[in-house]
C-alpha cells in the first residue's frame, strides 16, 4: 500500500532554536512551535485551542534557524512526521514521540520579525554524513 508523509504548518516558535552539532559535523536544531486554532460554537462564542509541535532541522536549515529565529518568530514550517525512539534512563522503558523534520523553514512577518532582522527562506539540504538524515547516527 503507498503512502505519503507531509506536513505543513504555521505558528509561532514557543522557545529559542537550540543549535548543536553531532559527531560528523553536522547541525541539528530542536525547537518547538504554537499552532492556534479559533472558531465559534454552536451558540456563537469564540473558541480557541493550540497545539504544541516539536521541530527538528538539520545541516544548513538548522543554522539559519539557530541564527535567525527566537521566541515568538512566526514560521512556516514543511517537512514529515518522525517517530523518535529513546530509552528513559531514569526508568528504563522504551519512549517515543512524534515530532516534525523540518526540510524547508520560511521566516514569516516581514524583516525586523526575526532575530537579527532578516527575512529566509532555509531548504533541507541533508549533508550529515549518514544514509539516513532521520537517524545521522
Amino acid at each position: 500500500m503507498a503512502s505519503f508523509n507531509r506536513v505543513i504548518l504555521m505558528g509561532n516558535l514557543t522557545r529559542d532554536p537550540q543549535v548543536k552539532y553531532i559527531p560528523s559535523g553536522a547541525a541539528v536544531c530542536d525547537f518547538g512551535i504554537a499552532v492556534n486554532e479559533t472558531w465559534k460554537d454552536k451558540s456563537g462564542e469564540k473558541k480557541e485551542s493550540v497545539a504544541f509541535v516539536d521541530i527538528k532541522a538539520w545541516a544548513r536549515t538548522a543554522e539559519i534557524v539557530g541564527e535567525y529565529c527566537a521566541k515568538g518568530t512566526s514560521v512556516l514550517i514543511e517537512g514529515k512526521l518522525t517517530q523518535d525512539t529513546w530509552d528513559d534512563k531514569t526508568t528504563g522503558q522504551k519512549r517515543s514521540k512524534l515530532l516534525v523534520t523540518a526540510e524547508r523553514v520560511v521566516m514569516l512577518g516581514g524583516r525586523g520579525a526575526a532575530k537579527g532582522g532578516a527575512e529566509t527562506d532555509a531548504s533541507y539540504a541533508p549533508d550529515t554524513g549518514a544514509t539516513d538524515p532521520d537517524n545521522p547516527f
